[in-house]
Formats: C-alpha cells, structure tokens, sequence
C-alpha cells in the first residue's frame, strides 16, 4: 500500500482516530494513514434513535479545543451545509446524535489519509519498524496509533438468551421493530438504555405489551454535568490523575461512575412525562391496551432460564434484599463496553505491558509502555481509563489528546497543549500541604476495590 515507511498508521477510524487525522491534517511532513475495514464511516448506526443526544459540548469536537481555526470543526461544518443560522435558532439543549454523526462523516468524506474498506490483520514490528498486513499489501510505519473503540460488555447469562431475541444496545435501531406487541426486557441503567426506553414507550402501536427497565443502579440517576464535576474533563486533571498510583486511580474511577456514565436529565424527564401520560391521559383504545411499563432499579440479574417460549429472569433486589423474577420475550442488553486489544496486534501482546484491568499500560503521551524501542510507539486511544480517568472514553478531551500525540510523533511542540491552570487544587503539593503521619500516608496509598454500575 505505501512504498516508504510512515511516520504514523492508525488502525480503525472511529471518532478518535478521526480527530488525531484531522489534526494531523494541519501539520506539514508527518505522513500518516489511517485505516478502517468498514466501507465508510458510520458512528454508532445502531444507536441513532430519535431521541438520542450528545451529552458533551459540540466545542469540544475533533479539533477546536488547540485548533479553532481548523476546517474541521464543527462550526466550519455548520457553515459548509449552510445551517449555520439555524442551528443557533434551533437553541438546542443538546446536540442531536445525528447531527454530530452527520459532522463526522462530513469529515471523514474529506480528509486524504484516511483508507476505509482496508482492514489491517496483522501488526509485527521488524527491522525497526512496525510492519502492517492488511487489504492490498503492506504499510511500514514508525509509529501505529490504535484507535478500534470498545467491544459490546455482554453478561455472562447471554450465552443463554437465543441470538434471535436478544441485542446489544449498539444494534438497538434495527431490532425495535420487532418489539411490538411483545415482552421486552431492557438492561441497563445508562443513557444507552434510558434511550431505548423512550424510543419504545413513544412507538404508539408499535410500542411492546411490556417493558421492564431493570438496573443493578439505586436508581434511574442524572449525570453530574456541574462546573466542578466538568473539572474531570480537562487536561490539568487528566495530568495530576496519570501521576497517581495505580490503585487509586481504578478506585477514584470507580467513584466518579456518574460523571462520564449517567442519563441526561432531559431523558428522564421525558421517560418520566411519557409514563406520566400513559398511566393518566392515555385516549381508550380498546384494539390496544396500552404499554404496561416497570422500572426496577437495584436490581442485579443473577440468570435467566428459558420457560414456555420466554425467558425468566431471576433477579436479586438490592432494596429489599428479595429474590424476584420478571418474563420477557425478548431482551435488550444495555450493558455497556470493554476494552480489548484487536486480534491484529496479536504478535505484540505479549510485549505490551498490561494493567491489573488487562488494558495497556499508558503513558503521559497516550504511548503504550513495551519492550520496544522508545522511538517506536503504539498509541492507545481509549483504553486509558485507568491510566487517564473518566474523560478518557468521552468525546470530551479527544482533540486535546490528538494535539499531546501529534507533539510526540513530531519531536517537537506543534500544538500548545499544556494544561492551563486549573481553579481547583487536585493533589497536596499545589496546596502546600503534605501528610505526615502514618495513617495519612497509608490513606494516600490504600484504595477501595472498584465497583461497577450497569
């Protein structure tokens, strides 16, 4: 595919690789490509439901945060499809997914680097250099930036469930049709599922007999999008998280589950008004009874057995601490994602040192740490949770991000991607205040064993 080695090969062209190709797109003799199996960019299909909407800034999309004057963001794309004016009339609350679905792929259409319908099968690093298999020969490169996305979190008792009636919320779109008149289960207490439930409480008489939202979470709970809160997403926090020990970062994660993983309060507020309506302003109708709906949070579903043509869930309430049980037709697992190395990077895992969670050990740079030469790096994005805190799988701070990892490839500062100060002082030193005693010291080291909410 290339005849000379590259300075950069990105492997997968989701929304991150995207912003690190349409920053490199500024910089004069960086020659990188960019790499994706799929056809064409396409950001989340299973996803694009009618109420969907983005929860973070349409600032903070592939470039403005260190470029504003690029010709990729979002505002150069509001002014190219001539809706410039109507999408400030609009005053939307939120950005519609689809918009910024749209505005990637507008994107994606543009950039020269990027090669879609070109899956990479093998990365090897010989002679000095990364050497990439994929569709139609061989690439060289000197540095390869991961960027695949995570994989669908699918529980252990969906072995059980058959492929035909059940889906992972990433495929949600294409299989709400077949949920009329039917008993649907949805699991998951995030934003992911309290969209689905909406989409199917608004279908009318295509709306499901049942529906029960099920959550091990307390309760149906907001994001926490307050200023301090906000503070997470920036590069001054990200800095000072990395420079924390392990433990502490896993567990500080762990806490902060509602700031990057919890439903927009204008979702719930309409879940809310549409249960509100069917339970009291419904019109009669008497060819269709209308959507009988259950909310269940704190509850964890321990297995599921099959019974007369259905599934039962067994179910542990955490409330009451009660054993209970809820049928379903069909389920839809709203059970987020995980991260997990692509089977190309095969003959390098063993190479690649590894956290406790088994992701990649990250650098301030978003270089992976291996036994390779330091001048040869594997750029990890998204898959430093840990390493870099809650923005890190966000939208939030990927132009930043692409700016820390355009400097590392190019030797030299291309974008100002220094932290600016922060109002808030995260660790001791900014505040002049150090712990002395014995249990202070073993508090600063000591960490609570995560936990997760679904």
């Amino acid at each position: 595919m290339t005849d000379h080695p590259l300075d950069l090969a990105g492997i997968g062209i989701g929304p991150f690789n995207l912003s690190l190709a349409a920053q490199l797109d500024a910089v004069a003799n960086i020659d990188a490509l960019f790499f994706d199996r799929a056809p064409a960019f396409d950001w989340h299909p299973g996803m694009m439901l009618p109420e969907a909407a983005l929860q973070t800034s349409f600032l903070k999309d592939l470039v403005t945060a260190v470029n504003p004057t690029s010709p990729w963001s979002f505002l150069a794309y509001l002014v190219a499809q001539k809706r410039f004016y109507e999408f400030l009339n609009a005053e939307f609350g939120a950005v519609p997914r689809q918009e910024f679905a749209q505005y990637l792929a507008w994107v994606a259409a543009r950039l020269p680097s990027l090669r879609f319908g070109t899956a990479i099968h093998e990365v090897r690093f010989e002679a000095g250099g990364f050497r990439l298999r994929g569709d139609g020969g061989l690439v060289r490169a000197r540095n390869i930036a991961l960027g695949v996305g995570l994989q669908p979190n699918l529980p252990a008792f969906a072995g059980k469930l058959d492929p035909r009636d059940h889906v992972h919320s990433a495929q949600a779109a294409s299989f709400l049709d077949r949920t009329a008149g039917r008993r649907v289960a949805v699991i998951g207490g995030g934003q992911s599922g309290a969209e689905i439930v909406l989409t199917l409480l608004n279908r009318g008489r295509g709306a499901p007999a049942s529906l029960d939202w099920i959550s091990r979470r307390p309760n149906f709970q907001p994001i926490d999008a307050t200023p301090f809160t906000n503070e997470l997403f920036t590069p001054g926090y990200v800095e000072r998280f990395h420079a924390l020990p392990e433990a502490r970062r896993g567990a500080i994660v762990a806490h902060q589950k509602l700031a990057g993983d919890g439903i927009s309060p204008s979702t719930l507020q309409a879940i809310y008004r549409r249960l509100y309506a069917l339970r009291h302003l419904a019109e009669p109708d008497a060819t269709r009874a209308p959507v009988a709906a259950r909310l269940m949070p704190h509850r964890a579903v321990l297995d599921v057995d099959r019974a007369g043509g259905s599934y039962r869930l067994l179910m542990r309430n955490g409330f009451d601490g009660r054993t209970e049980a809820a049928q379903a037709d069909l389920v839809i697992l709203a059970t987020g994602y995980r991260f997990a190395l692509p089977p190309c990077l095969g003959p390098l895992r063993d190479r690649l040192a590894l956290d406790a969670t088994g992701r990649p050990q990250i650098g301030p740079d978003f270089a992976a740490s291996w036994d390779g030469p330091v001048q040869n790096r594997v750029f990890v994005l998204n898959g430093g949770l840990i390493s870099h805190g809650i923005a890190e799988p966000q939208l939030s701070l990927m132009a930043w991000r692409s700016a820390v990892i355009v400097n590392a490839v190019a030797g030299r500062t291309v974008f100002e991607a220094e932290a600016p100060p922060s109002p808030v002082s995260w660790a001791s030193a900014e505040s002049g205040q150090v712990s002395h005693t014995g249990a202070e010291r073993r508090e600063a080291a000591g960490a609570r064993a995560p936990y997760a909410m679904v």
